[in-house]
């Protein structure tokens, strides 16, 4: 397990929380904190307690529910007023009773900020800055301070910012950390002046890294690479404007280029993992293409790499991707070559012998559907039936014989969709309607309605996500549209896909397809 003597510092429940759009309740700071704990860091900010009523809920109610095994929990707050001790002030005593064995201050760095915002004098804060860590400290508490706006304010008074960094360690805290509040330096910046500041002042040092210039997790590395010692990141690189340094690109390149062991063993291959259940409590889509931890972080799709990969992975991946908990995945587009196919086909499940004919009638249709709209890079689950059918083994647990929809503007300005179905289903003719919100809903349950007096485990097929693209047509005003259908049987999801003239054609194709696919994921043997 990682000593003091490097710290993975997590600030996602105070500095990640003020993302635009994130609205963090008590229980879900609670379950974030749980999460950071299990992936291993060593510090988790909590918030501000006696600034935020909600922070200081999470502060007590931690104390009880919390089990760390990993981190400790770290309090965020301000130095204490000018013209008012330490001992005296609200603000420090609700840091003190926090119950947090750790108590992270912010204080102004830029003597522009100390006499503009705080409106007091230079000396003023460092006696603020001293004062405040004194007392923590007497209180057994263990202090980190965060010099806001240290790059600009060093390089404009360097003298009086190191000044701070010096005030600050002899007053007892165990790291100072420079901070990019900005976000605006870039990683030469970074490095000259951790450099500087540690010549300086021998102190211990830290960074905290703001993403404007785009450079947050660069600018991190920068700084370590000059001697700082305690990284400040946020899960998936949360917060203020366009967010922090991302702790999860942050903490591979400590582990894996670096080979510093900054996490307890064990807890890398929980990132992935990690990461999707922060962004599903902060109700934001993971993004696909993260570093690392993305869904398409470790995605093939040209040609030319599936054919190296299938001699060897490492020759298209910097790493495995199962050291950070990914996958790799074989995208399957008209740019796809015989080893793109065979090694989909693998990852899906699918033998395909390594027959070379039917390789090449694959690759040759599949380029053939996707020059007439069609998408497979997200619809496995239409890829793995055609496979199928290319074997000879198509997948038919019903054959259809003709659908229609209807829509009705009512009188009362309502609106509703009705649809019927003339399937066969093991040798019977059945037809079956449903009414719905639009045609598409109508078709679904037309089509359920249809097929679950057969297929009784249709009833926990969901439909959970329906996404329309409109494509360029060939002629005029004549169009192509593409449907992705994401369906779920409470046990895994699937894509289908669908293309047609029109937005009904299109999801009639992808809806047959979800359903087919929901079938033979639940074992039943075709007619």
């Amino acid at each position: 397990m990682p000593d003091d003597s490097f710290h993975v510092f997590d600030t996602t429940l105070r500095d990640g929380a003020q993302r635009e759009g994130v609205n963090l309740t008590v229980a879900d700071k609670l379950a974030a904190a749980k999460l950071l704990d299990e992936f291993g860091v060593g510090f988790i900010e909590g918030g501000w307690p006696g600034a935020n009523p909600k922070d200081t809920e999470f502060f007590q109610r931690a104390s009880q529910e919390l089990a760390l095994k990993h981190a400790q929990l770290t309090a965020f707050g301000a130095t204490r007023r000018p013209g008012v001790r330490a001992a005296d002030d609200p603000q420090v005593a609700a840091l003190r009773e926090s119950g947090a064995p750790v108590v992270t201050l912010v204080a102004k760095s830029d003597g522009r900020h100390v006499e503009r915002a705080l409106r007091t004098t230079r000396a003023e804060n460092l006696e603020m800055i001293a004062d405040t860590v004194a007392h923590l400290r007497e209180h057994g508490q263990r202090v980190f301070l965060d010099c806001e706006h240290f790059f600009d304010g060093y390089n404009h008074d360097p003298d009086y910012a190191a000044s701070v960094v010096r005030t600050a360690t002899e007053a007892g805290a165990d790291v100072v950390v420079l901070c990019d509040t900005n976000g605006g330096m870039l990683p030469a910046d970074i490095t000259r002046i951790v450099t500087e500041v540690a010549e300086r002042t021998g102190a211990r040092l830290g960074i905290h890294a703001q993403d404007d210039s785009g450079c947050a997790v660069a600018n991190t590395l920068a700084a370590v690479d000059a001697g700082a010692t305690h990284v400040q990141c946020t899960a998936n690189g949360y917060g203020e404007r366009v967010g922090n340094a991302n702790l999860f690109s942050v903490v591979p390149a400590l582990e894996l280029k670096y080979g510093r062991a900054v996490l307890p063993e064990g807890c890398l291959s929980e990132m992935t993992r990690v990461s999707q259940a922060i962004a599903e409590i902060v109700n934001i889509a993971p993004a696909t293409h993260q570093p690392y931890v993305g869904v398409s972080a470790f995605a093939h799709k040209a040609g030319l790499h599936a054919s190296a990969i299938k001699v060897d992975p490492d020759l298209y991946q910097h790493i495995d991707p199962a050291r950070v908990g990914n996958d790799m995945r074989m995208l399957v587009s008209d740019m796809a070559g015989r080893a793109s196919i065979e090694l989909k086909a693998r990852e899906l499940g699918v033998d395909l012998g390594g027959d070379r004919d039917v390789l090449g009638r694959v690759v040759e249709r599949v380029k053939a559907m996707e020059r007439s709209g069609y998408s497979f890079e997200a619809a496995d689950a239409s890829l793995e039936l055609l496979l199928c059918e290319e074997l000879g083994r198509p997948v038919r647990y019903f054959e259809v014989e003709s659908w229609r929809t209807i829509s009705e503007r009512r009188p009362d300005g309502g609106s509703v969709s009705e649809a019927t179905v003339k399937l066969h289903v093991k040798g019977e003719r059945v037809i079956a309607t449903g009414e719905g919100n639009g045609p598409v809903n109508a078709l679904d349950r037309a089509l359920r309605s249809a097929l679950e007096g057969v297929y009784a485990a249709l009833a926990s097929l969901e439909l959970v996500d329906y996404k329309v693209r409109i494509l360029e047509g060939a002629t005029g005003t004549h169009a192509v549209t593409r449907v992705l259908i994401d369906s779920s049987d409470g046990k895994g999801e699937w894509t289908t896909v669908g293309v047609g003239e029109n937005v009904i054609d299109a999801s009639w194709i992808a809806l047959e397809s979800a359903v087919t696919y929901g079938l033979l994921r639940q074992g039943y043997t075709q007619p």
